[in-house]
């Protein structure tokens, strides 16, 4: 091994969530998670901005809807969630890492999923916790 990093996608990426954070902030792991009861061994990301926008749109809170752009600082690997599970060749851009991300920038605008679409994924979503597959394998 010559001690060089593979580089699987050179983004930008975004991190959608309702948290309320600043240019330089980082995101880790080991924070709760925005999408189940528990601490997240990992940091999700995405270089799809629509991913991102479903990250804003369903993460558990009543606070604002941000996207943010941010840098990974470590290394990262394909989100097994739903490039093993639901998208196999990862079209959705889907990343996680144990290392940081540092936030750049905050989309400042974007179009929201329509009421009807965000509605759709949170009964697709409350369907798979009541048949116990809405497992995050973290």
């Amino acid at each position: 091994m010559d001690g060089t990093k593979k580089v699987i996608d050179n983004g930008p990426f975004f991190h959608g969530t309702k948290a309320e954070l600043k240019i330089g902030d980082l995101l880790k792991p080991q924070h709760l998670s925005n999408y189940q009861d528990k601490k997240s061994n990992h940091i999700y990301f995405t270089a799809a901005l629509d991913a991102a926008k479903w990250g804003a749109e369903l993460a558990a809170s009543d606070s604002k809807e941000r996207i943010y752009v941010v840098e990974p600082l470590g290394d990262f690997e394909d989100d097994p969630n739903v490039t093993d599970k639901r998208f196999p060749g990862n079209p959705t851009r889907s990343y996680r890492s144990k290392s940081p991300l540092k936030i750049v920038a905050e989309l400042g605008s974007w179009e929201r999923h329509s009421d009807e679409q965000i509605n759709h994924m949170l009964t697709s979503l409350q369907k798979l916790r009541k048949e116990g597959k809405a497992v995050i394998f973290d």
